[in-house]
């Protein structure tokens, strides 16, 4: 018999609850827009159950006295997760996850692992933590809500041919339907407060975006723009024509095996929509290893989308900031969708990406679902991380088993990590779409490597003299300094390091190209982070020893234009002999491969078959147990769907180790004078003026510099820094106070004790 009152999911300020979210109209609207996620991947009868279940705990007297105010903390998250359990049996656990932690998040099956901070589903489905605490279910939700009789695994649904991977299958999928039920139920409680107020449903909100036939209408006509004659552009005409004409493929595995210069970016692009188009898929995702070029590799999309680029281009990085030219109503689309990449083409970085994949977080898992049925680009596909590659690669493999979703490894150095090339537990049917690799090579090849052997920091210098244009690339910061320092004088010198904020390294890349091109002296010395996709084009470079893929990638900084003879355009790879600019562990372990491979292949050490006994000749020596470092997968493989750990697994996934803390730098160095813009928004953050915290986050991002945490403490004990702000931002928004310590030439520097204690500028 129904009981004779109303149960409701949402409340408002009245008091007669005319205008408060009935529970069951909540429980099936999240149910529905669950299953419509869930259909992208054959999983909507697992992610509506999920939707109808997750807030089942509010059918209880003590739940509703709290809607009226009566009670603070009630557990509502855990009678759905017991339900689905009992009646749906392993199915219905792996649904229990995500509804027993879709406020709080993911937690691990079983207890027993040291970083958990959440009761572990076990606990939460056991008989003693239901007498405890949770408060009798009323039967009214038997009346309001009718389950199905059985649950089946997802249409089309595969299982590993490994079954030490099943394990892993399920984890993706639990944070998968998870994903589902985060964003549904976010959407619906949403909009149920933007109708209260009178504001536009988000999906109204966020507007139609373009379709992926206009975009393609759109790169078509770009792409039409491009001169077909001279240099290398027939080349990359015809790459770009055979890149497309596999677009009908079916769905799966590809790499992209296309030289620097060839025009892989628009290549990889126009076939990932050409491919989506073809067979019904929904959006690009293209992952960048580098924030520093995300921006860099949007705006040539935009740029290739004409008047529709804004609308179809969403970056999603820790970068992202917002324009302060732009329309407030802009700036709400692009936060709504940036919230679960609801876009046609996405630019993002590999760390949110894979952490993505990885997390425990319904904020971070509420985008996964438009994974499924996208088209994944993943440039510079060798940078993946050497230590958690197993785990990648497996991730990569699963969704394109299981989830519709097609990935192209896109690079000049194709990693070798297909089982065929020996990679343990590597993908299969990869099929490549570059017209003849080998031969695109030798037909781009415009550069001539060798290995210079050991050098002093005087002949290092001694070579910076002697060219007029040199870009000199070493592994140290401290090692790019003292070079720079040794040749300040001489014409065109010039410093790059990631201790410059990223407005500041923009500004010295714009000098050294208008120097460059106007055939004047220039003389580069940089980090590792010029290789990182910036465009410039030097007659020769100079490289400290480290991997083969870093040393091709600082070949694409020589003769990038092919307009230099070849033999005019070399890259010097040398060892330094300074013990002090030692390289580290990691790098040290990757130019000893190195060496093997210039005694093997030292007549052209870039050719795809040095590159691919570099890749295989690394991953023997570093072994698989420091390609999964933290045993990831050995954990999945000795779970059971019950046992699962999903908060222990994001918490180890991390693809940046180190701790780093940023420094915001409101100086202009050339100008020796505070940037009017930062001063705003930080004067806005101290003096508790109405600001949107993360609004002037992205804002000012430009402006941080990274600093390690031996090098924060030292700069805070001095009073070099100020924190700025309330007490509740904590440390987010650090501010440096002492000008003398930011430099035109070298960015910001702790290691000058004289200065740490000089005048300050706090106004």
């Amino acid at each position: 018999m129904q009981e004779a009152r109303n149960f409701y999911a949402h409340s408002t300020g009245r008091q007669d609850r005319v205008d408060w979210q009935g529970l069951r109209d909540h429980l099936l609207s999240v149910a529905a827009g669950a299953a419509e996620r869930g259909s992208h991947f054959g999983g909507q009868d697992l992610a509506w159950l999920a939707g109808v279940l997750h807030d089942l705990g509010k059918y209880t007297d003590r739940f509703q006295g709290r809607l009226s105010g009566d009670i603070h903390q009630v557990d509502h998250a855990t009678w759905g997760a017991r339900i689905a359990s009992e009646r749906y049996g392993a199915l219905g656990t792996l649904l229990a996850y995500g509804i027993a932690g879709h406020h709080a998040g993911l937690a691990d099956g079983t207890a027993g692992q040291a970083s958990i901070t959440r009761s572990p589903l076990q606990t939460r489905l056991s008989e003693d933590y239901r007498a405890q605490a949770l408060p009798p279910l009323r039967d009214a939700w038997l009346q309001e809500i009718k389950l199905p009789d059985r649950l089946a695994q997802p249409d089309g649904y595969a299982l590993h041919p490994r079954p030490e991977q099943r394990s892993f299958q399920l984890a993706v999928l639990v944070r998968m339907v998870f994903s589902c039920l985060v964003d549904a139920d976010f959407v619906d409680t949403d909009d149920f407060y933007r109708r209260l107020e009178a504001r536009p449903l988000r999906k109204d909100a966020s507007g139609q975006p373009p379709t992926l036939l206009q975009l393609r209408a759109r790169l078509d006509a770009h792409l039409d723009g491009f001169p077909d004659e001279g240099g290398i552009n027939p080349l990359r005409g015809r790459i770009l024509r055979h890149v497309r004409g596999q677009s009908g493929e079916a769905p799966g595995l590809f790499s992209l095996t296309v030289p620097t210069g060839g025009g892989k970016t628009l290549a990889s692009l126009a076939f990932a929509l050409d491919h989506a188009i073809v067979h019904g898929m929904r959006r690009v995702i293209y992952v960048i290893p580098f924030t520093s070029i995300v921006e860099q590799n949007a705006q040539v999309f935009r740029n290739a989308f004409g008047d529709l680029g804004e609308a179809a281009v969403l970056e999603h990085h820790s970068a992202w900031f917002d324009d302060p030219k732009a329309a407030p109503q802009s700036i709400e689309k692009r936060r709504l969708a940036m919230e679960n990449w609801d876009a046609p083409i996405i630019i993002t970085t590999a760390v949110q990406f894979f952490e993505s994949l990885f997390s425990d977080r319904p904020s971070r898992c509420r985008k996964l679902h438009n994974i499924a049925g996208s088209v994944v680009i993943l440039d510079e596909a060798q940078t993946l991380p050497l230590p958690l590659l197993q785990p990648c690669v497996a991730l990569l493999d699963e969704l394109a088993r299981n989830y519709s979703t097609s990935l192209v490894l896109c690079t000049a150095t194709q990693p070798a990590l297909t089982e065929a090339q020996g990679f343990k537990g590597g993908l299969q049917n990869v099929r490549e779409l570059a017209p003849d690799p080998i031969d695109l090579y030798r037909q781009l090849r415009r550069v001539g490597v060798r290995h210079a052997g050991r050098l002093e920091d005087a002949e290092l210098t001694g070579h910076l003299q002697q060219r007029e244009q040199v870009l000199c690339i070493v592994n140290n910061r401290r090692h790019a300094r003292q070079l720079f320092e040794s040749i300040a004088d001489a014409p065109g010198a010039r410093h790059l390091t990631t201790l410059m904020y990223a407005r500041h390294r923009s500004r010295v890349l714009a000098d050294v190209r208008q120097l460059l091109k106007d055939g004047k002296p220039c003389r580069l010395v940089s980090t590792s982070l010029i290789e990182a996709g910036v465009d410039v084009d030097f007659p020769t470079v100079l490289r400290a020893e480290a991997g083969l893929d870093s040393i091709a990638q600082a070949a694409g900084r020589c003769n990038r234009e092919g307009r230099r003879a070849l033999e005019d355009s070399e890259v010097l790879v040398f060892e330094t002999a300074n013990p002090d600019w030692a390289p580290p562990r990691e790098l040290k372990r990757f130019a000893e491969v190195f060496r093997e491979i210039e005694r093997k292949h030292r007549g052209d050490l870039l050719s795809l078959d040095a590159v691919q006994d570099y890749f295989q000749s690394l991953y023997w020596r570093i072994g698989d147990g420091l390609l999964d470092k933290d045993n990831l997968l050995g954990l999945l493989r000795e779970a059971r769907f019950d046992s699962l750990p999903l908060e222990t697994l994001a918490r180890r996934f991390r693809i940046i180790q180190t701790t780093m803390r940023p420094v915001i730098v409101p100086f202009d160095p050339f100008e020796g004078a505070r940037i009017t813009e930062v001063v705003k928004i930080l004067d806005a953050l101290e003096y508790g003026e109405q600001v949107g915290v993360a609004g002037a986050a992205r804002k000012l991002q430009p402006y941080l510099v990274q600093v390690p945490q031996q090098a924060y403490d030292a700069l805070i004990q001095s009073h070099a820094l100020q924190v700025i702000g309330p007490e509740r931002y904590g440390e987010q928004f650090v501010q440096l106070v002492n000008p003398r310590l930011y430099d035109a030439r070298f960015g910001l520097h702790w290691d000058r004790p004289q200065f740490l204690a000089s005048e300050t500028l706090v106004n």
